[in-house]
């Protein structure tokens, strides 16, 4: 609590005040709130997917890794001794209600075979991927010109009995013999398949950054960002899997996600500076915009930059004859109509 100031009015101020009279004090003006110093506010950083990625891509540890199986199977031992006894005591008493019990159970064995089969799967239509961007690599590194036809008649078959890609899967398919550039002809493949799936994943990542930006920018509660953060991103990883032919199942889903992430931190792309800040949204925006917001905007940004990654590593070829897409630019599209001043540029 402030000491009250004391002020020495005189004596003959102090006589006139008693005998009634206004004594009018000449006291300096007091301080306006406009003099007031601005509040150091840092700007938006995305804190929620930059948390999202390094926990994400951080190495799990051989202990836990052991732990965790190790916990499984004895977890799978207990629960199949105990379901056993269970069945046991039950035929003894009532036969019949037991049968039916044990059906069920082997039928719910059966489903979740089938539901590691549909994951096996999965693992494998994302290792074709896989195998063929490591080849495709190798073929361009060592102009192997024998390597690149296998690898474009591979991935001619991938995509010939997908809907609207046959026609250019028989074109790319008839230029094998043609072109006698390894280059070239893995150019030519890129530019007749990639080009339409491109465009299809380039939509899913718009539409996730939009997503994870209205989210944040529009619901205060704690941890609400990171939930949409990591639900919008793992559908959009999921999505551009599907894209490029690698329909991942559930562990498959999570297994490229790590792998994604762990490619976007370690090349430095999750950290956010003033180049992602000013590319986005503009020093002149972001001031008039409310911090919420304007982190919105930067998780969205992120967003995009996952994207960008997932389509790199779901991606059968790497970017050679085709840019890799602009973060700048799918935001534009993005946030088309919301941010006027976004528009196409540098990441």
């Amino acid at each position: 609590m402030k000491e009250p100031v004391t002020i020495d009015l005189g004596a003959a101020t102090e006589e006139a005040a008693r005998e009634g009279a206004t004594v009018i004090l000449d006291l300096p003006p007091a301080p306006s709130p406009a003099e007031a110093p601005p509040v150091d506010e840092a700007p938006p950083d995305g804190a929620a997917m930059r948390t999202l990625a390094t926990l994400a891509a951080r190495p799990p540890s051989r202990l836990g890794r052991w732990a965790r199986w190790l916990g499984g199977t004895l977890l799978v031992l207990i629960l199949g001794i105990a379901f056993w006894e269970f069945v046991d005591a039950l035929m003894v008493q009532y036969e019949w209600l037991g049968l039916v019990v044990l059906a069920v159970g082997v039928l719910f064995v059966l489903v979740l075979l089938l539901i590691a089969g549909r994951e096996w799967l999965a693992y494998r239509r994302l290792g074709t991927l896989d195998a063929l961007h490591r080849q495709a690599d190798a073929a361009l590194a060592g102009a192997d010109l024998t390597a690149a036809r296998a690898v474009a008649s591979n991935l001619a078959a991938l995509y010939d009995g997908r809907d609207g890609l046959a026609d250019e899967a028989a074109s790319v398919r008839a230029q094998i013999p043609e072109i006698m550039d390894a280059d070239g002809l893995l150019s030519h493949a890129e530019t007749t398949l990639l080009t339409p799936l491109d465009a299809a994943a380039a939509g899913a990542v718009e539409a996730a950054a939009r997503q994870v930006a209205t989210v944040t920018a529009l619901v205060p509660l704690a941890f609400a960002d990171i939930a949409a953060a990591l639900t919008a991103n793992l559908r959009m990883i999921r999505r551009i899997a599907e894209i490029y032919g690698g329909r991942s199942g559930r562990l498959g889903t999570w297994r490229l996600a790590r792998a994604v992430l762990t490619h976007l931190v370690a090349t430095g792309a999750v950290a956010v500076g003033d180049d992602l800040v000013h590319s986005v949204a503009g020093g002149s925006l972001l001031t008039r915009l409310s911090r919420r917001f304007g982190e919105g905007v930067v998780n969205g940004a992120l967003t995009a930059r996952v994207g960008v990654a997932a389509m790199e590593v779901c991606r059968p070829l790497p970017f050679r004859a085709r840019p890799k897409p602009s973060v700048t630019a799918l935001l534009g599209r993005a946030f088309a109509g919301l941010f006027p001043k976004l528009g196409p540029g540098a990441d």
